[in-house]
């Protein structure tokens, strides 16, 4: 575990009564983030947008990767090039797994892609379709205590797989039958389990040990216009609001 400071009332940064709403989520984000490293509470997405067709120069599949919702790694089929991002990205990229995870994500985006062509039939609408996927893992205390898929269809969010125990949830009526599709067939069931508890919690595991090696958040900004684009840069990463399109509200 990394050396970190117990969060109390003395190493909060005091702020004015006058604070606006905005910093005060700001600090709330700030001190989640510190209870989770303090826990050692660890989360590893992968975010896939895949079309059912392209213009030529551009990506019929878009990835990206987060370790505790910090974006380190970018892909897109067109160039079919992997970027790292960060300290993190950096880290992996010189390591053996970066070629184990960019060619899971060349395989997976394929794979989904076949996906969403077989379900085009049923999807209502004429023109080309695009399949929204987040693959998610979860870890603490050593052990795995998440996994699931949530799919969105034309940006509508539509069903969610709960791998820990293999449980769909139907979000949108309209693709309940692409849920008796994909929960009668085992194999696809067994895909998605071994990706997201085995191959991502894999990955987890090993990643979670470069992240709390890594220096500490930086400090709150102070002035407004540190506000103003409402993020924070981290020594370790980025974080962005909104880098949870599919999550359930």
């Amino acid at each position: 575990m990394p050396n970190v400071l117990p969060v109390t009332l003395h190493n909060v940064p005091r702020m004015p009564l006058t604070c606006s709403p905005v910093r005060l989520l700001l600090l709330l984000l700030l001190l989640l983030t510190a209870l989770e490293i303090m826990v050692g509470a660890h989360s590893l997405c992968f975010n896939f947008t895949i079309k059912s067709w392209s213009r030529p120069g551009q990506p019929w599949c878009e990835a990206q990767v987060f370790m505790n919702k910090n974006l380190f790694l970018q892909y897109n089929s067109d160039s079919n090039m992997f970027k790292p991002l960060g300290l993190l990205g950096k880290k992996v990229n010189a390591t053996s797994t970066w070629g184990e995870l960019t060619q899971m994500l060349g395989e997976v985006g394929r794979d989904l892609r076949m996906l969403l062509l077989d379900i085009k039939p049923q999807i209502k609408t004429s023109g080309p379709s695009t399949l929204q996927v987040e693959m998610l893992c979860q870890r603490e205390a050593e052990r795995c205590t998440g996994a699931s898929w949530q799919f969105a269809i034309n940006g509508e969010k539509c069903l969610l797989l709960d791998a820990m125990n293999m449980t769909w949830t139907v979000i949108n009526h309209e693709a309940s039958k692409i849920k008796e599709t994909w929960k009668n067939n085992r194999r696809l069931e067994k895909y998605f389990r071994k990706l997201s508890m085995g191959d991502c919690n894999h990955w987890l595991r090993e990643f979670s040990g470069d992240w709390e090696a890594m220096p500490e958040p930086t400090d709150i900004p102070t002035g407004v216009e540190g506000l103003a684009s409402f993020n924070i840069r981290w020594q370790k990463g980025e974080w962005q609001a909104g880098l949870w399109p599919l999550r359930m509200s």
